[in-house]
């Protein structure tokens, strides 16, 4: 167990901690929301990662995204995966620089227990979930993070055991309501809380809920 390790286990307990590095976490796509969620989870505890992006680091993702200007033009899952063995230099990190199909998402998060859709593309959001939420995954999805203000209708929904929504249901990323920091990082904070509390949850007994 390495320091980082040991910090969080005087707050989790060894026992939770290494519940929590046996969960493997698919993060779909490593933007605004997966680069933030994904370091949530790091420092949380979860140790195995896929990440799946295609698209490289440009300028105007750093106003939301986990990425620095030294990082511009390199793969993001390249740069998040950096980012990340920085905060815990022992994770297990899969990065997958892929573009996701509805017929191949269900091969490309195969082995994750949870997986974090944080697409900017409706139609890849609900392909992600109708592949993955009939497996019995844990599935955390995010709808209606864009613009700023009333930061309190970004919530969170069960809408089954294995199937949770973070946002407002109703404010998309828009050049009216851009994608800026603050109403993105709570959604990625939610959807990483919303991972932790399934887990920890499972370990208390207490099932997914």
């Amino acid at each position: 167990m390495n320091a980082a390790e040991q910090g969080i286990a005087v707050h989790l307990g060894a026992a939770r901690l290494r519940h929590l590095q046996s969960v493997t976490v698919g993060i779909a796509g490593v933007g605004g929301l997966g680069s933030n969620c994904a370091m949530l989870l790091a420092r949380s505890g979860f140790k195995r990662f896929v990440l799946v992006d295609f698209d490289c680091v440009d300028g105007s993702n750093l106003n939301r995204q986990t990425y620095g200007a030294d990082q511009i033009g390199q793969l993001k899952v390249t740069a998040l995966s950096h980012n990340l063995l920085a905060v815990n230099p022992d994770l297990c990190i899969d990065p997958r620089t892929v573009r996701v199909t509805p017929e191949s998402m269900e091969a490309v998060f195969a082995g994750c227990d949870a997986v974090v859709e944080a697409f900017d593309d409706p139609q890849c959001k609900r392909a992600l979930v109708e592949a993955l939420v009939p497996t019995g995954v844990l599935v955390v999805a995010a709808s209606g993070i864009g613009g700023h203000g009333n930061a309190d209708a970004i919530v969170t929904r069960r809408v089954r055991d294995n199937f949770i929504m973070i946002g407002d249901m109703e404010t998309e990323c828009s050049a009216e309501h851009p994608p800026l920091a603050p109403r993105v990082a709570l959604a990625a904070a939610k959807q990483a809380d919303a991972v932790l509390s399934h887990f920890l949850n499972i370990f208390n007994g207490q099932g997914g809920a």
